[in-house]
């Protein structure tokens, strides 16, 4: 059975009370039991830092394991070139990195519209809550299929 890595950056384990008018009332409890129950044949792997190294490892682990990878970076999306270098390491070797965002970033203020992370990811899906997450598996399910 396949693991699919979700790793989640900086802040997203405050969902639920972190600004719901934006991203919703759903926390990372909920959003695991969303992703599991339409996960059929995978199993998901969901994780969350607020550490950028720690984001890292996780990249270079999905490297060494053969693991998909579903990312939101969050605000490194913006400026973390040692995530960025990390991520191409994901798909140079040939895996799925499915870059997420809960809100759309280029509906919202200015600094949020580049992402560093996009260039080296397989794809983005962005701005439609917790189906982001879901749209993304449902990718990583039908190319591993």
């Amino acid at each position: 059975m396949t693991t699919v890595l979700v790793l989640n950056g900086p802040n997203l384990g405050r969902l639920g009370s972190r600004e719901p008018d934006v991203y919703g009332s759903g926390t990372l409890d909920d959003l695991r039991g969303l992703l599991e129950g339409e996960a059929s044949g995978l199993t998901i792997d969901l994780r969350q830092t607020d550490d950028e190294a720690t984001l890292i490892g996780w990249l270079h682990e999905a490297v060494d394991t053969g693991s998909p990878v579903i990312l939101n970076p969050a605000a490194f999306t913006h400026y973390s070139y040692a995530l960025r270098d990390a991520a191409a390491l994901v798909t140079k070797a040939g895996l799925l990195l499915v870059e997420v965002h809960i809100s759309n970033p280029h509906a919202r203020e200015e600094f949020r519209h580049t992402s560093v992370i996009s260039a080296v990811a397989t794809g983005v899906i962005a701005g439609f809550g917790f189906d982001s997450y879901l749209l993304a598996l449902d990718l990583v399910a039908r190319r591993l299929g």
